[in-house]
């Protein structure tokens, strides 16, 4: 085995090997990257030949990454955290200013919040006070000046052309297998609260299609609302991440939501240099990565 002194870790390789992992294969990842799909496999086969052991396991049926793989896979992600958060260090200029910033409670558990975090250590001198809203308020809170910028969610078709896209998902109506609904009832409902757009999506469906919906059980948290699914307490409106695998998707029974999107949306005001570089920070990394990580 080559000593290791003689031994190097490629950056852009183990960009790559991320970017397999986070897109779930080598053909994504080179979209992503803008890269030919011969180009990242050769990275990660000049990685594996620099440190003599497979990376990626090649046998049908087996996890993506050999066990060496998911070693390197941790310390890859730091290094890169690493490794940009220096590359921005080395060309910041003095930044001041504050940022009213919105954000809903799942972005809070996301990449934006590591985004954020460096945004900080490279600026100190900012100050950026974050309020965690549903969608509906923080769009009230930018139409009324009390906002710089929210990360909310909306329905894709309300994208504007000034947003900035960072993630897309599906809505579906799910229920438990156990639920039944039995034609001209009305339909138990869990919903949201009152600034939750999908409930009034849902509500104002009913209206028009002549369905009843009676809310039958109301929450704030995703938690909640996947608990009185999972029980057979009603039917709910949840966006793909947050399916499991004992709910029904009952799509065919109602009319298919349309899709959500992750935007970033500025106020209507004079420009925040300060929140002008957040944003370019957070639009660098949906260029660099697809598009950024959402936790459920």
């Amino acid at each position: 085995m080559a000593g290791v002194t003689s031994r190097r870790l490629d950056v852009d390789a183990l960009r790559a090997m991320v970017a397999i992992e986070k897109h779930g294969g080598v053909t994504r990842a080179a979209e992503v990257l803008g890269l030919s799909q011969s180009a990242v496999s050769h990275k990660i086969r000049r990685l594996e030949a620099s440190l003599d052991c497979e990376i990626l396991s090649r046998k049908a049926n087996a996890p993506m990454f050999t066990s060496s793989g998911q070693d390197l896979l941790d310390y890859a992600r730091r290094i890169l955290g690493i490794h940009d958060e220096a590359i921005l260090s080395l060309s910041k200029s003095t930044l001041q200013g504050k940022i009213a910033l919105g954000m809903t409670e799942d972005t809070t558990c996301t990449d934006l919040s590591r985004i954020l975090g460096r945004f900080r250590r490279l600026y100190p001198e900012v100050s950026v006070r974050t309020q965690v809203r549903m969608s509906l308020a923080l769009q009230k809170l930018l139409g009324e000046g009390a906002l710089d910028a929210a990360i909310i969610q909306v329905f894709q078709h309300e994208v504007r052309p000034t947003d900035i896209l960072l993630f897309r998902e599906s809505l579906h109506w799910v229920k438990s297998p156990e639920l039944i609904l039995s034609k001209g009832d009305p339909v138990p409902f869990l919903s949201f609260d009152d600034n939750c757009f999908y409930r009034r999506w849902g509500l104002d469906l009913g209206q028009d299609e002549g369905t009843v919906f009676e809310i039958v059980f109301e929450c704030s948290s995703a938690a909640g609302i996947i608990a009185g699914v999972t029980s057979g307490l009603g039917v709910a409106l949840l966006s793909q991440r947050h399916l499991q695998p004992g709910m029904e998707i009952a799509d065919t029974q109602f009319p298919k939501p349309p899709d959500l999107a992750y935007v970033i949306r500025r106020a209507r005001n004079p420009r925040n240099p300060a929140l002008e570089t957040l944003v370019k920070e957070i639009e660098a990394e949906v260029r660099r990565h697809g598009t950024l990580q959402i936790a459920v």
